[in-house]
């Protein structure tokens, strides 16, 4: 049985293409970190470089479901998929993961207290876009 979707607000458009362009910074983020050069790695602080060379598998795994979800995600939303709802659950799971890693591997002695800032508003966003495809879903707006 298929639902009919209901036609969206203009909102909606604007917060599905807000979390795409979101994302996609995100992986353009996780693209730059896993082709840096050495020369360029070489011309990082001490503290910064180890904390790179250090990066575990895992938590890079982390880091590409945490943004590629996010993108997969969002795309759906525009394609108004309710899919995009438990692919943003798994890009949580991904954020957390990762930004567990960061916050115990000493990112803030790399980066100061500032580094606080952004885990917690990519998290939060993260949780919205959960909160928001289940509205969608629930208005009808995605199927």
């Amino acid at each position: 049985m298929s639902q009919t979707l209901t036609k969206p607000p203009a909102w909606f458009w604007i917060i599905a293409a807000v979390a795409l362009v979101w994302n996609l910074m995100g992986v353009g983020a996780f693209i730059a970190q896993v082709t840096t050069s050495p020369e360029a790695l070489a011309a990082l602080p001490e503290a910064e470089r180890a904390y790179y060379e250090n990066f575990p598998l895992w938590a890079l795994l982390a880091f590409a479901v945490a943004v590629f979800g996010g993108a997969i995600g969002s795309l759906l939303l525009l394609l108004r998929k309710a899919l995009a709802k438990p692919v943003f659950v798994a890009s949580l799971i991904g954020v957390i993961v990762q930004m567990s890693y960061n916050l115990t591997a000493g990112v803030m002695d790399v980066y100061g207290p500032g580094a606080l800032a952004m885990p917690i508003m990519i998290l939060l966003f993260a949780i919205f876009l959960i909160w928001f495809a289940g509205r969608a879903k629930n208005n009808g707006w995605i199927n």
